[in-house]
């Protein structure tokens, strides 16, 4: 490109596991779980859910041993993530099959239920390849055959007249393997009890699976981690998933100190991590937002933001969901605290995004703001695929004690050679 008219530049991990994710391994079978013509609307941000029956053969078990999308290429601009998920529901129940917005009012009941994800891509991600030992289950005579296509399409130049039939590639074989592989959420709530404040050059936020999530939700034997999808949105610059275990500090779980949007891979991980009950898993985003005028809000749209990682494991467990938002007691004495101490304009009266932007931001304000988000206690999403809870008292978790941390990485170039003058070394 570079000796032609135009030029530019594509993200790469070049330090890549050594397995091949891009071949799929024999013998397989293929099903694609796509969407129907869909009007895309004139907006900015739009999911759209489609509703599928898996065909007859279904009745006996598979193993999914891989996924890929299957975006149509006049639409790669508008197709920002989708996820493929299962109907939660006992076997005989019928879902209807339904094709429209995720938020319609008319979306049937029994999609509900449809929450455990089966696939899960976003823009820039490769074909995901499981590995020899594990596959995701699919079917078999207590799987409830029905399943679920969430497009999410982000179209901020309203592009009117779009008609799109993308979707996710799931390949699959009757040969199972020796263990049922499935995908777990970290990190944070998707809600606007979480801010960054404007103009911040960086910001963290963090959000926790905490021990005693863990210790409910994992068997004694603990999971092992083979996979891992980190996911932000526009302001996010940097995003990892620490690991501890009895306070101290183990090798991250994974890191992308480059983070892009626009190139969220679904990274194999070179050696399965084990997870044991009671270990704590952290993912953190640092964020900045020196472009925006106001706070950017958690959420769903591009426009918001988020923080969580998507990781794929094995031995299959119940627990589908383990992440945090600040807990809301302590987020109502925070913005009772900044109307009579800092005289901002927070009031009870107001919702949670209000309160964030009539706060008048400065760089004090936003480090108060990171302090308190340190400190405060956490209410959490401990969650079945089912979408119920765990038992337990889910608010006012007190964030895990760390009482060993990992030193700073030792660089490997340690020895800087100076050339005097007279050509002696140094």
């Amino acid at each position: 490109l570079a000796a032609g008219e135009e030029s530019g530049s594509v993200m790469l991990e070049l330090l890549k596991p050594s397995f091949d994710q891009q071949s799929p391994p024999q013998p397989f079978n293929e099903l694609k779980v796509m969407s129907e013509k869909v009007s895309v609307p004139t907006q900015e941000t739009t999911y759209w859910c489609t509703v599928r029956k898996l065909p007859e053969h279904f009745q006996r078990k598979h193993h999914m041993i891989m996924y890929r999308p299957a975006i149509e290429e006049k639409n790669k601009d508008i197709v920002h993530h989708m996820e493929v998920f299962h109907c939660e529901h006992p076997p005989h129940v019928v879902v209807p099959l339904y094709t429209g917005p995720c938020d319609a009012e008319d979306r049937p009941s029994e999609t509900d239920a449809c929450k455990r994800v089966l696939s899960a891509w976003a823009m820039g991600a490769m074909p995901f390849t499981y590995p020899q030992e594990a596959g995701l289950p699919i079917g078999g005579p207590d799987f409830n055959p029905y399943i679920m296509l969430e497009v999410h399409y982000n179209n901020p130049l309203l592009y009117s007249g779009r008609v799109d039939s993308s979707g996710m590639s799931l390949l699959y074989t009757s040969q199972l393997r020796p263990h049922d592989a499935s995908i777990m959420e970290l990190g944070l709530e998707y809600s606007d009890k979480m801010a960054i404040p404007p103009h911040s050059p960086s910001f963290i936020l963090s959000g926790y699976c905490v021990p005693e999530c863990t210790a409910l939700g994992l068997p004694a034997e603990g999971i092992f981690i083979f996979g891992s999808q980190l996911h932000t949105h526009l302001t996010g610059v940097r995003a990892w998933t620490s690991r501890y275990r009895n306070g101290r500090q183990l090798s991250d779980l994974n890191r992308d100190n480059h983070y892009s949007t626009r190139f969220q891979e679904i990274r194999r991980l070179p050696e399965p991590v084990h997870v044991l009950p009671g270990d704590s898993l952290v993912t953190s985003c640092e964020h900045s937002t020196l472009g925006r005028e106001n706070a950017t809000m958690g959420g769903f749209s591009i426009t918001d933001e988020m923080c969580v990682n998507y990781i794929h494991y094995y031995p299959k467990v119940e627990l589908e969901v383990c992440k945090s938002s600040v807990d809301t007691q302590a987020l109502v004495d925070y913005f009772h605290f900044m109307n009579k101490y800092d005289l901002q304009d927070t009031s009870p009266s107001k919702g949670w995004s209000d309160n964030y932007r009539s706060i008048e931001w400065t760089p004090l304000r936003a480090d108060f703001l990171a302090d308190m988000y340190a400190s405060a206690p956490l209410s959490m999403q401990c969650n079945k695929s089912s979408g119920a809870r765990f038992p337990g008292y889910w608010d006012g978790i007190v964030i895990p004690k760390v009482t060993h941390e990992l030193p700073a990485p030792h660089r490997k170039c340690e020895h800087i050679e100076t050339i005097k003058n007279d050509g002696q070394v140094t």
